[in-house]
């Protein structure tokens, strides 16, 4: 079911309710706000998928809210412990394989998953599991939304004055729990008055930068220029640019960075050209298992993507699509990471650890 909210003054991503979930539509962004209400697990799989919601954060907490609504239906048909926590488990299966590259969902649903076994082990009852689960759901929202407050703090006092920041896909309060990332430093640095104005990307194929960054940056008042993702090695080369700052999905223990496509080709202008450019990134997102990026799954998302725009196609028929939904970008290319923790400069191996562990 879709309904129109009234008009708020605070941006809700995502809202869990004692009977269902909320989440903003962001494919209907920038034309309509609209919310989706889901009421199942593999309904909010779906949405996941079809990136209704989307950002390595959301997505984690959209995996969280997905377990709640799992334990409350679980609850519903089944006294026997075993074949409640079964039922959980398979859920949490299908929330987990929604989109394989964000390492949020799984460390969400780990999470969620890890605190419902302590709990069956200790013989509380379901329906105290069920109110604790929900607890733990929105502690996971709460949190992320601190840690975006946290690194915005960090990552203002890396912008020079007067900072012309360029970013890609959206990092912002549309990918969290409604501050952001990148944006999340975007926002501070401009409310200290140290960044004069934003280049968004559009981000082929899905144009996540021309309709939510743009979309957001409009709505806190921020400066912003729309550009195409080829631009950005002509704007260094004539000095438009200052910083480069990007979300990631996912985090490899020696840097690399996976994000949305095009963010290599980003992060390779920024080299050659001297500007700094920075990921901004909460601890959920790093992955220590892995000793790199070669490591991190890429998910391959539909040819219909890159075949036209919001279903209008413009290639002929016949030919053939490559659709990566994200790049690595190599440690070698990455300033600094910016977390709720802090600061991490390279070499990223000692210090990720020394930070995180």
């Amino acid at each position: 079911m879709i309904t129109t909210p009234p008009k708020q003054t605070q941006l809700t991503v995502l809202a869990l309710h004692p009977t269902h979930a909320e989440l903003l539509d962001q494919t209907a962004l920038p034309a309509t706000v609209q919310y989706v209400t889901i009421r199942t697990p593999q309904a909010m799989a779906d949405a996941i998928q079809t990136m209704i919601v989307r950002g390595a954060p959301a997505i984690g907490i959209a995996g969280a809210f997905g377990i709640v609504l799992s334990v409350r239906i679980a609850l519903k048909s089944t006294d026997s412990v075993e074949a409640f926590h079964q039922h959980v488990l398979a859920d949490a299966q299908v929330l987990r394989q929604s989109r394989p590259t964000a390492v949020n969902l799984m460390w969400a649903c780990d999470r969620m998953l890890a605190l419902l076994a302590t709990l069956i082990a200790s013989q509380t009852p379901l329906t105290e599991i069920v109110a604790t689960l929900a607890t733990e759901a929105l502690a996971i929202h709460e949190e992320d939304l601190q840690a975006n407050y946290a690194m915005g703090r960090f990552g203002a006092v890396l912008m020079p004055e007067n900072a012309r920041i360029h970013t890609h896909c959206n990092a912002g309060a549309l990918a969290t729990a409604g501050h952001g990332t990148a944006l999340g430093v975007v926002r501070e640095a401009f409310a200290q008055g140290k960044c004069s104005m934003v280049y968004a990307d559009e981000t082929r194929p899905r144009l996540q930068g021309g309709k939510l960054t743009t979309w957001e940056l409009v709505q806190a008042g921020i400066p912003v220029t729309l550009v195409c993702d080829g631009m950005s090695g002509h704007m260094m080369q004539k000095g438009m640019v200052d910083a480069v700052i990007v979300g990631a999905d996912r985090i490899a223990s020696n840097g690399d960075a996976a994000n949305k496509i095009g963010t290599y080709n980003l992060a390779l202008a920024a080299k050659a050209h001297g500007v700094p450019f920075y990921v901004a990134a909460p601890s959920s997102t790093f992955d220590l298992s892995l000793a790199s990026g070669g490591g991190i799954p890429i998910e391959e998302r539909e040819a219909e993507e890159v075949l036209g725009v919001d279903g209008v196609r413009y290639a002929p028929e016949g030919v053939k699509v490559y659709n990566p939904g994200f790049d690595v970008t190599p440690a070698s290319c990455i300033t600094a990471i910016i977390t709720e923790r802090g600061v991490v400069f390279p070499p990223f191996s000692a210090n990720l650890k020394a930070l995180l562990v």
